[in-house]
């Protein structure tokens, strides 16, 4: 199956029959909302991997960003880990979620718990050099910009 949004094409591959294809929830959504294969729980103040059982084909030039849904952060404290899929995986995609609240989160087969934003990227070569242009900020980080 593939997804289509302009001249971009994202194809989908089904790897179980529990496997649902990404989906956005309006037309002006950035992000297609991934959805559990399998029943969950992400015990209190744990982790765990939730699978998609779908594997994706990012178009080349892009990468598929991770992201939290805002509903499961604010309601239930569960957050997204780690969420890179580089244009060449193949592979099941698989959901890092930290559940930072005090009881366990349970999800269900079929629960959208995440979603997955196409981005565009920049891969410059990298060239070692001897000195940096210097600039008004220089190595100030960390606050060094101001309070507010």
């Amino acid at each position: 199956m593939t997804l289509t949004t302009g001249a971009l094409t994202l194809a989908v591959k089904r790897l179980t029959e529990f496997a649902k294809l990404p989906t956005r929830g309006t037309a002006l959504s950035a992000g297609y909302d991934l959805y559990s294969a399998y029943d969950e729980v992400i015990p209190a103040q744990g982790k765990a991997i939730v699978k998609t059982d779908i594997a994706i084909a990012v178009p080349e030039g892009h990468y598929g960003r991770v992201a939290p849904r805002s509903s499961i952060a604010w309601k239930n404290h569960v957050d997204v880990g780690a969420g890179v899929i580089d244009a060449d995986y193949r592979g099941n995609v698989g959901v890092i979620l930290y559940n930072f609240g005090k009881e366990d989160f349970t999800i269900k087969r079929g629960d959208r718990i995440a979603q997955l934003i196409l981005e565009r990227i920049s891969t410059p070569d990298v060239v070692e050099v001897e000195q940096l242009d210097d600039t008004q900020r220089g190595e100030g980080g960390f606050g060094s910009t101001g309070k507010n």
